[in-house]
């Protein structure tokens, strides 16, 4: 389960908003305490694609984001990125590229009037939903 704080979703939210058309991209850093994976930090990143339809983050700032989250103490939970046009769940790319399966994949899709943020796990190219509890 995916533990985020209301105002962090609505960061999510905004930032990919401020990025449309294209696709937005983050890190997430956190704790993970028994099954709950608690988001304290959201690294908002570049998506080098500049693409509607996918994403590659910068890696000198994937870098500087995984040595802020060591600073603190973080752990890294997973990564997000929107759908500008399409709903939340992973695309075939997104499962194709999801390498890790102890990290959680979120994923804000902008295609309605609300936005819509699921997380997934994914391996082997076969995801499945995990929870998110926004507080």
């Amino acid at each position: 389960m995916i533990i985020l704080k209301k105002d962090q979703f609505q960061s999510i939210v905004e930032y990919a908003r401020g990025n449309l058309p294209e696709e937005a991209c983050g890190l997430l850093g956190g704790y993970i305490k028994n099954e709950k994976r608690i988001i304290e930090k959201i690294y908002f990143l570049t998506n080098l694609d500049h693409s509607p339809e996918h994403f590659s983050m910068d890696a000198k700032e994937q870098f500087a984001a995984v040595k802020n989250m060591r600073k603190h103490g973080y752990v890294l939970i997973g990564n997000f990125h929107s759908h500008p046009s399409s709903p939340s769940r992973p695309s075939e790319e997104d499962k194709r590229l999801a390498f890790d399966p102890l990290m959680s994949y979120l994923i804000l899709s902008l295609a309605e009037k609300d936005p819509i943020l699921r997380s997934f796990k994914i391996e082997n190219k076969i995801s499945s939903e995990e929870s998110i509890n926004i507080l």
